[in-house]
């Protein structure tokens, strides 16, 4: 981006409250198109779970989505299921007996796992863990069954060493990502579930700055190099016009708003 630009870009990682902080600090700043934000889908979810998110999706203008990151549903091997169908089919028969790890309340993880045993008309027990690391641990031991989460390649090893077993991925198409995979929606028909980055202005900033910055965004995520990055961390590069980054953070707040009331769901 600089190359294209001709500015610097520097990364300010603001840390706390979820993301919160830094999208409170971006909603807050001038609007000249100097200032941006990379949020994932919390952006449209945040104001749903939170009471003082301290901000609205109206804050900001979308410029470009800039990638796309599946969540694969994986389970520990001594669950009876080889396939998505039998896993519900098993649930069904033992209704809260399929413990599900996630990284905490509210996270995109229990949203789509709700989501997912509400399409699937399945009771399933939730199990909160403090980050990613001690999830795939519970799941290893047996301490939970069930995890949907984002493609990446411990669990594509852990996968392909017998010790985990995937049943599908919420893409809407196989993904490389998650070699062998299914769709998910082959059984569960509309299950379509994936983790976001974006980036997105302050409400206000002129439209030939939002043009601009888009125009360059497109242009570095088609770099044959960078791409291969973004598939060796797990995301596929996945950049839009505003128009469709805007219509798909509409949509989810709409879908994820939903889901948390429905749920009864609650941040920390």
């Amino acid at each position: 981006l600089q190359k294209l630009l001709g500015q610097p870009v520097v990364i300010d990682n603001k840390p706390g409250a979820s993301g919160m902080l830094g999208t409170r600090l971006v909603a807050r700043a001038p609007a000249d198109g100097y200032t941006l934000l990379l949020p994932n889908n919390a952006l449209a979810i945040s104001p749903h779970v939170s009471r003082d998110a301290g901000f609205a999706t109206t804050d900001f203008v979308p410029v470009s989505m800039v990638s796309l990151h599946p969540m694969v549903l994986i389970t520990n091997p001594t669950l009876p299921a080889q396939n998505v169908q039998q896993l519900i089919d098993f649930a069904k028969a033992n209704p809260g007996k399929v413990e599900y790890a996630t990284a905490g309340p509210a996270s995109f993880g229990h949203l789509a796992t709700e989501l997912f045993a509400r399409q699937a008309g399945i009771q399933l027990t939730h199990i909160p863990y403090k980050g990613i690391g001690p999830v795939v641990q519970a799941l290893l031991t047996g301490e939970v069954k069930m995890l949907l989460s984002t493609s990446s390649a411990q669990l594509n090893g852990l996968v392909k060493d017998g010790r985990l077993r995937m049943l599908g991925v919420a893409s809407p198409a196989p993904t490389v990502l998650a070699p062998g995979a299914p769709p998910i929606a082959q059984t569960l028909k509309g299950f379509e579930v994936e983790v976001w980055f974006g980036l997105v202005a302050p409400a206000g900033t002129p439209r030939e700055a939002i043009a601009r910055l888009n125009d360059a965004v497109v242009k570095v995520l088609q770099i044959p190099d960078l791409k291969a990055k973004f598939e060796n961390a797990g995301a596929l590069a996945a950049p839009t016009t505003p128009e469709q980054y805007g219509a798909r953070i509409q949509e989810e707040a709409q879908s994820w708003g939903k889901v948390v009331r429905e749920a009864n769901i609650k941040g920390e």
